[in-house]
């Protein structure tokens, strides 16, 4: 068993952290990526579109994607990944075995709620 040190971080860094509920809109097969992913286009309300670069594809497949419902981080600075940009961080966490599983609401929320 690996046993990890973790560092403290305050809350004024945690509130940095802009956290939302969006509905993926679109979703397309990210051919140029190193590694199986898919590039997604998320609806966050009065946030507006956002993409990302997700590699989910061990779990999900795109129709399972479309008008799911996620949780992201939509205050990263953009990242350019291969020829895409990426505007926010899906969060998920990984299964026993290394696959992501996305975190989600266990009920339908208005797309640009903050997790709080």
């Amino acid at each position: 068993m690996t046993i990890h040190t973790i560092e403290n971080i305050s809350f004024d860094d945690f509130s940095k952290l802009d956290i939302r509920i969006g509905t993926i809109i679109e979703v397309i097969d990210f051919e140029k990526a190193h590694k199986p992913a898919f590039q997604l286009k998320i609806d966050f309300g009065s946030l507006g579109i956002k993409q990302s670069s997700a590699q989910i594809t061990a779990h999900y497949s795109k129709a399972a994607l479309l008008n799911r419902q996620i949780i992201a981080v939509v205050n990263f600075e953009r990242k350019q990944i291969a020829n895409f940009f990426s505007d926010c961080l899906v969060l998920g966490v990984a299964d026993n075995e290394g696959k992501i599983v996305l975190l989600q609401a266990d009920k339908p929320i208005k797309n640009g709620t903050s997790v709080s």
